[in-house]
């Protein structure tokens, strides 16, 4: 039934139960799993220039933490048997890497996690997953913890 799923990860508890969602779809309908980081190279466009930041200090630790992610994820997949191809993908916005990623690889699922918040702080820090719902063609499996 699903020939390729997504897995967007970012290494919270959330996405490591998205993971082993996607390695029970998988080893049941023989599927390839392709696992992926989003970084936005440029999280501070529209900010101003003054941030205590910097840009080559985010990009090294947003780089280091994704691969960080990919090889948490990847570890899981093969640790059950499950081959998968991991990539870190730049994209302006998480949910456009992930939509981005699911229409180039010709995924028919993308099996992510949703943090679950609502009020101010969907407000403030959004919803990737909400995003990725509302821009996709292709069927989304929302794991929640």
């Amino acid at each position: 039934m699903f020939k390729h799923i997504l897995v967007p990860v970012d290494g919270s508890s959330t996405s490591q139960l998205a993971v082993e969602k996607a390695i029970g779809l998988a080893q049941k309908f023989d599927s390839r799993i392709s696992a992926i980081f989003v970084i936005d190279p440029y999280p501070f466009t529209g900010v101003g220039t003054d941030f205590a930041y910097g840009q080559a200090e985010y990009l090294s630790a947003a780089t280091a933490e994704a691969n960080a992610a990919i090889k948490t994820a990847k570890a899981q997949f093969e640790a059950a048997g499950v081959a998968v191809d991991t990539e870190v993908v730049e994209a302006h916005a998480a949910w456009r890497g992930v939509v981005q990623a699911a229409e180039s690889r010709h995924a028919d699922l993308i099996v992510m996690g949703s943090h679950g918040r609502s009020g101010l702080e969907k407000l403030v820090l959004g919803s990737v997953t909400q995003a990725v719902l509302s821009h996709t063609k292709c069927p989304v499996l929302v794991v929640r913890d």
